[in-house]
């Protein structure tokens, strides 16, 4: 920033003397760093460059003796209490900064793109009366516009970027005339054409009832920069719907909605017909309103009338669109007819809709009304209504027949005359006994005649009414959960002439903060008890049960006191029969712990981590009945004993799991060996970088010696750092390892040097014995004998045994007592003992006994087995 003072040269004077001291020499010398002397016709101004609160003080210009100006500057003590913010401005729209500063100032210096602002045509700089609150406004805003904008007050300013959007938009007129509908005939084709302006690039994109629409053989798109035009040609029917236009640019969307109509015939009328009277001289129907109106309502329909084994049809003529309905008063008892019926619109008639035959005159009787019901009894009448039947017969129902019948007579009689049918669908029957019990049924009349009878009504007494029954007696709760309740009671007391018998019961609720009953049946329970479902958790409710009976409803019977949705109290206990209380984790995977419990009411859960709430870095979960613990990324710190509390008005339960976070331990120091004791090794080692952050992590020592080559353990579960070997052998090498340990396993091994003891070289003397004369001769003797075989024809068989004796005995073989030594059809040799006989094809022939003989000098010795051949 730059502050500047200027006053007028005084009259004489032409240029500043620069020599003179002290003030304008020194603003000569660093004029181009910090001040600046300038002449501007008469004027001359003094600037102070990157003003700083070291500035403020006396400034004083002589020139020629002459005092210019002289001044005290102070530099203001501004703050900004509002900054300008962010604007975000259309183009050919006005954007405004405004700023609230803490003191007056009347000087602000509004800044864009690096220069001072100015007030003109593109800019307006206004300040409040109070001079607290500035207004930078940016008239008629360009792409060029752009930026950053600052206001700087003293030493003190604030930024912001002024925005300048250009989003798609629609001229208002041209989206008038864009929504309104496009109507057209089938076969010709729809334009639709739509006028835009915003910033390129701009994605254009046409909908047809939600469905995007892309060139093709009947679509057909073009944009330019100013518009898009979407051509529909052939248009049928089926196109009629909602058309849209969406275009987006980097700075919105925008949309708008236009409708086809495609105009076309109606589809036929809808069948079947409904026939409304077939009589002996009128048929009477009725249709349906096409499916498609074709985009035009239908004006009237076109009737044609053929007698069926006729090939002639009869126009009937036009007529009006509404109701849809002919009543054909033309027709002959008996003969059939069909009809064709089209509807007709502006844009044309449609096709044909053709009935099936209609018979004039059939006689076509009703079907059954409903059973009829009782309305009201008293002994001397009974009221009585029923439903007209949905099958009349084709015509229209001219009256009923009501029948009535005793309890366990099988006889029907009339309750109306023959002659005088009932017009109604209500009737008193007063033609009954008091104390009787009676049902009734009821057929309905058209033209043809009287049609089958309804199902019986249910049997009623002919007496007046009861009177309602009194309160239930009892009423009490006999289970609740949070979201039922469970309810008995007893029969009311039965008082004759005051109170009835109770045939049924109607539980109701309420809840506390409301004045409203709910029932919670809708029809009466026999039971005398009922479970409430649907209640809310923890909520409390008004309940009384109401007896009724065909007299009515009596009194209702409320519990004496509120009802909470709870169950009973239950002492919170844990329900898992074994539950886990050590669990090792290994760093960097998650650790779960599931706790389940049951608790009334709704209990407190408190999980903490060595007696203190647990960190944001555990997630507790807790459901109806069950708790959650979860360390998503376990860490090394997250080891520690996890408490959890569960606790209601009726006492509290805990439990305790230790979780111990660990990985593979890193390798112990290096190991030193020293001989304390002969004939022993005492290894030392540099302890674990984890032995003291893991409390279960101990040491293992494996051995091994240049004789045996093989490693093996002789020490395990070493929670210090010392060892001594024993069996020390001197003339061996022995090597070492030692190996940290913890939960999740072992680390690698730290080797030690080789330890070797050396040998005292002592005399060496070999006493060789006399030897002896030894006699190796032994008589033949068979060590392992020939075994029994049983081979298949056609089959190998194998035997063979294992003979000893010095010298070499002689084999020979022999079959049924025949040596077979020299026979080719048996392959016999005899390698170190082992004797051997192979038949390669097995016969019935091969059957019988073989033995073997051995004989040498010294004696002779055999063994025998048989062969048995199966066929």
């Amino acid at each position: 920033m730059i502050t500047q003072f200027m006053e007028e040269l005084p009259e004489g004077k032409s240029t500043p003397d620069f020599t003179r001291k002290p003030i304008a020499l020194t603003i000569q010398e660093d004029a181009e760093l910090k001040h600046s002397l300038k002449r501007v016709g008469k004027k001359y101004v003094f600037s102070v460059k990157d003003l700083l609160p070291e500035d403020a003080g006396m400034y004083q210009v002589d020139v020629d003796g002459v005092k210019i100006f002289s001044t005290d500057f102070k530099v203001p003590d501004i703050d900004f209490i509002v900054k300008i913010q962010e604007v975000k401005a259309m183009e050919r729209e006005d954007a405004v900064f405004e700023c609230v500063v803490s003191n007056p100032f009347p000087n602000m210096v509004w800044m864009g793109k690096n220069s001072p602002l100015e007030q003109g045509k593109k800019y307006d700089i206004t300040v409040s009366e109070d001079k607290l609150i500035h207004r930078l406004v940016v008239k008629d805003c360009q792409q060029l516009d752009k930026g950053i904008y600052a206001a700087v007050a003293g030493i003190k300013s604030c930024s912001a970027w002024l925005v300048v959007e250009d989003p798609p938009r629609f001229d208002l007129e041209a989206l008038g005339e864009f929504s309104k509908p496009v109507i057209v005939r089938a076969g010709e084709k729809a334009t639709f054409k739509m006028p835009f302006v915003g910033r390129d690039p701009m994605k254009v994109q046409w909908y047809k009832e939600d469905e995007e629409l892309l060139n093709d053989t009947h679509v057909k798109l073009e944009t330019t920069l100013q518009h898009s035009r979407l051509l529909l040609s052939k248009c049928q029917r089926k196109d009629t719907g909602e058309v849209k236009i969406k275009i987006k640019n980097e700075f919105g969307t925008i949309e708008a909605l236009s409708r086809l109509i495609v105009l076309d015939k109606p589809t036929p009328p809808l069948g079947p017909v409904e026939v409304i009277e077939g009589s002996a001289n009128c048929i009477e129907f009725k249709w349906r309103p096409p499916k498609d109106d074709g985009g035009s309502p239908v004006t009237n329909y076109n009737l044609e009338r053929q007698q069926v084994g006729r090939n002639s049809w009869k126009k009937i003529g036009d007529i009006p669109g509404d109701p849809q309905s002919y009543k054909d008063t033309d027709v002959d008892h008996g003969r059939k007819y069909c009809y064709r019926i089209k509807a007709v619109t502006a844009e044309g008639v449609s096709d044909t809709l053709e009935t099936d035959d209609i018979q004039a005159g059939t006689k076509a009787y009703p079907g059954p009304p409903a059973p009829p019901k009782v309305v009201s009894c008293f002994k001397d009448c009974i009221n009585l209504s029923w439903t007209a039947p949905t099958n009349t017969g084709g015509t229209n129902i001219v009256g009923y027949n009501l029948e009535k019948r005793k309890n366990g007579s099988n006889i029907w009689s009339a309750v109306n005359p023959v002659e005088e049918p009932i017009k109604e669908t209500t009737h008193a029957v007063k033609d009954v006994i008091e104390g009787m019990e009676y049902e009734f049924r009821v057929s309905a009349i058209n033209f043809s005649g009287v049609g089958e009878p309804s199902v019986p009504s249910e049997f009623v007494f002919a007496r007046d009414p009861k009177k309602p029954p009194g309160k239930v007696i009892d009423l009490k709760v006999t289970d609740s959960t949070y979201y039922t309740l469970s309810l008995t009671w007893s029969k009311p007391y039965e008082e004759e002439g005051v109170q009835d018998e109770a045939k049924g019961y109607f539980v109701e609720i309420r809840p506390a903060e409301s004045q409203e009953w709910n029932r919670c049946n809708t029809n009466a329970i026999i039971m005398t008890s009922y479970t409430i479902k649907g209640l809310k958790s923890m909520a409390m409710y008004w309940v009384r049960v109401i007896a009724t009976n065909d007299g009515g409803e009596g009194e209702p019977q409320e519990l004496d006191n509120y009802i909470l949705a709870m169950p009973p109290p239950v002492r919170p206990r844990f329900t898992d029969a074994k539950m886990n209380s050590f669990m090792v984790v290994r760093a960097g995977h998650s650790a779960r712990v599931n706790i389940n419990f049951e608790a009334s009411p709704w209990p407190e859960v408190i999980w903490l981590k060595d007696g203190v709430p647990v960190g944001k870095r555990v997630t507790i979960s807790n459901a109806e009945g069950a708790s959650q613990l979860l360390l998503p990324s376990s860490e090394r710190s997250d080891t520690g004993v996890y408490t959890i509390i569960v606790k209601n008005v009726i006492g509290q339960e805990t439990f305790s799991v230790e979780i111990r976070v660990t990985d593979e331990p890193k390798p112990p120091g290096p190991v030193e060996l020293e001989e304390n004791v002969r004939g022993t090794v005492t290894l030392s080692w540099t302890a674990s970088p984890d032995e003291k952050r893991d409390d279960r992590l101990h040491y293992m020592v494996s051995k091994r010696d240049s004789v045996k080559q093989t490693w093996h353990t002789v020490a395990d579960r070493l929670f210090n750092n010392k060892f001594t070997a024993c069996n020390i052998l001197p003339g061996r090498e022995y090597y070492f390892r030692v190996y940290a340990k913890n939960d999740m396993g072992q680390s690698k091994p730290s080797e030690s040097p080789v330890w070797e003891v050396t040998r005292k070289k002592e005399k060496f003397t070999v006493n060789i014995p006399e030897s002896k004369t030894c006699n190796f001769e032994r008589p033949p003797k068979f060590m392992i004998p020939l075994k029994m075989h049983t081979a298949p024809e056609g089959y190998e068989c194998y035997m063979t045994c294992a003979v000893r004796g010095d010298p070499a005995p002689h084999i020979t073989w022999y079959r049924d007592n025949i040596s077979i030594n020299t026979n080719t059809n048996y392959l016999i040799s005899n390698t170190c003992g082992v004797c051997s006989m192979l038949i390669l094809r097995v016969d019935t022939k091969d059957m019988g006994e073989y033995k073997v003989t051995a004989e040498n000098p010294l004696g002779r010795a055999e063994c025998s087995t048989k062969l048995t051949v199966r066929e």
